[in-house]
């Protein structure tokens, strides 16, 4: 699980062009909004974007475990690991 969460912190960075930051410096358990990386609703479309092409998997903008599966690095590590076995 730690190399698909390095994965997706690498993927958030490419994604979002976040430059001064490196995969080391997020901590798998911070928030991606509000007072933990600061992402915004725009940034949340791109990242799902981004799983989309790399992992294949389909995010609903609408469902409510989506806002879940975006609420760190660790959950949307759990979500494309599960999301993979179906």
């Amino acid at each position: 699980m730690q190399t698909l969460q390095l994965e997706i912190k690498q993927l958030l960075i490419n994604a979002l062009n976040l430059e001064d930051i490196t995969p080391d410096e997020i901590d798998p358990q911070t928030p991606l909004f509000g007072e933990g990386l600061g992402l915004d609703s725009i940034d949340a479309l791109e990242l799902g974007l981004a799983l989309q092409k790399r992992y294949g998997v389909s995010l609903s903008p609408d469902a409510a475990e989506t806002r879940d599966h975006f609420s760190s690095i660790a959950k949307l590590a759990e979500f494309v690991s599960h999301a993979r076995k179906i």
